[in-house]
């Protein structure tokens, strides 16, 4: 897609949810659905006409590449959501990943591929993909990922210290799952991809070494972004980047140096303000307090109109081309859809007029 298609987006006024897992929720049985990809295929396409929007977003599972990963290295799937690594996975768990990783992706990623070229092939919508980034990946493998990261930050080498060699190990294999997962929604159709790297944070990343000097951001996040970045340049497909973990203006910068067509952050950030860091060719995305959606005690439907209000006009006073959208996905919660709802109406009813005429 050419860049100005999104930027038309952002022109016309479109305000959109990452909304998918509430439309996937009104089926009986979810479950059933997310195994099916045909059946996921009409939940995307059904959640774009909902949310009257050309891009067929995905639900966003950032636990897939996990259990895969897990899957391959004979890890039993019942396993699979607790584990962690209790050291370096070693050279033979290494070994093993490159064997494999040309192996049929396992039932819920392949519905999720399914679902890509349903889209693709029976819609008329933008078919968007998705992955874990390759950082958000690595911290899901290991019980205490911020101990090493602050080691390798501090100038502690692989070859010095087991924790920080586990982190470098397991990045290695969660850059190669992710990867071919990303290759084969490309193939499906996929013109797409929506990375979410919520873990590419100053939470994991340590501020303070950073403005000391430390290279840790470019190596252990930017590293291999950049290498998913490389293979979707090469089939020509976009890329929209998200984070919505605590970020200072260097990290925000370094994300804007992967040319993300849309760059989706937190509500912890003033998108007005971080207008200055990013080219007038990026969209900027977000970031209404959707994680606090479910409770009227957290965030009003008057006060999702307000802000919604206040970030359209902050926006268009930088001058930055913007979709009014969620921080992160929004989830559906039991007993409490129609609140979400609500609040999902009202956001969308936070469109400029002006440009809505257009």
């Amino acid at each position: 897609m050419e860049r100005r298609f999104y930027l038309d987006l952002a022109n016309s006024g479109l305000a959109m949810p990452i909304g998918t897992d509430v439309i996937l929720h009104e089926h009986s049985d979810p479950a059933a659905v997310l195994n099916d990809g045909i059946a996921l295929g009409k939940v995307f396409e059904e959640a774009a006409s909902r949310y009257r929007t050309p891009l067929a977003l995905p639900t966003m599972d950032l636990e897939l590449e996990k259990h895969w990963l897990l899957e391959l290295l004979g890890v039993p799937r019942d396993q699979a959501p607790a584990y962690h690594f209790a050291g370096p996975p070693g050279e033979q768990a290494l070994a093993t990943v490159r064997e494999r990783i040309n192996e049929p992706l396992n039932r819920r990623m392949a519905a999720m591929t399914r679902a890509v070229a349903y889209v693709a092939h029976e819609t008329d919508l933008v078919p968007v993909g998705m992955c874990i980034g390759p950082f958000s990946l690595m911290t899901k493998l290991l019980s205490d990922p911020i101990v090493p990261i602050a080691l390798a930050g501090a100038g502690v080498s692989a070859d010095m210290d087991d924790e920080v060699k586990a982190v470098e190990q397991v990045l290695d294999m969660a850059i190669r799952v992710i990867l071919r997962y990303v290759d084969a929604q490309i193939k499906a159709g996929a013109r797409m991809i929506f990375v979410a790297e919520p873990a590419a944070n100053a939470v994991y990343l340590s501020p303070r070494q950073i403005d000391a000097g430390s290279d840790i951001f470019e190596r252990y996040v930017m590293k291999y972004n950049l290498r998913l970045r490389a293979l979707l340049a090469a089939w020509d497909v976009d890329l929209a980047f998200h984070c919505c973990g605590e970020l200072n203006d260097y990290m925000v910068s370094k994300f804007v140096e992967l040319e993300p067509v849309i760059l989706s952050l937190g509500s912890s950030r003033k998108l007005w303000e971080d207008a200055r860091l990013a080219p007038d060719d990026i969209v900027m995305f977000g970031n209404l307090p959707s994680k606090r959606f479910f409770s009227d005690a957290d965030i009003t439907v008057e006060q999702v109109q307000e802000s919604a209000a206040e970030l359209v006009r902050k926006m268009d006073e930088a001058g930055q081309p913007f979709i009014l959208g969620t921080e992160c996905d929004v989830l559906s919660v039991p007993g409490h859809e129609g609140t979400i709802k609500a609040k999902i109406n009202a956001m969308m009813q936070g469109v400029r007029t002006e440009a809505a005429v257009v």
